[in-house]
C-alpha cells in the first residue's frame, strides 16, 4: 500500500498558497512537512488539520494506491 499526497500540492497552487504557508498554518513541524513532500505516512491528526486550513476532505489531499 501506497499513499501520495498529489492532490494537495495541486491544491495549495490552487489556491497561491506556499508549503511553508501550509506549515504555519497547521501548526505542523518541518519534519512532517518533509514526509508528506516524501509521500511518506504522517498521522491522521496532521491530514485533519490541512483539511480544516484548506476547507476541503481528506479525498481532496491525499490518495491510496493499492
Amino acid at each position: 500500500m501506497y499513499i501520495n499526497y498529489k492532490g494537495l500540492w495541486k491544491l495549495l497552487i490552487d489556491k497561491d498558497m506556499k508549503k511553508s504557508d501550509l506549515r504555519v498554518l497547521t501548526k505542523m513541524s518541518t519534519s512532517t512537512l518533509s514526509k508528506l513532500t516524501k509521500d511518506e505516512y504522517v498521522s491522521m491528526d496532521v491530514l485533519v488539520r490541512i483539511c480544516r486550513v484548506l476547507k476541503c476532505q481528506l479525498s481532496d489531499i491525499c490518495e491510496v494506491e493499492v
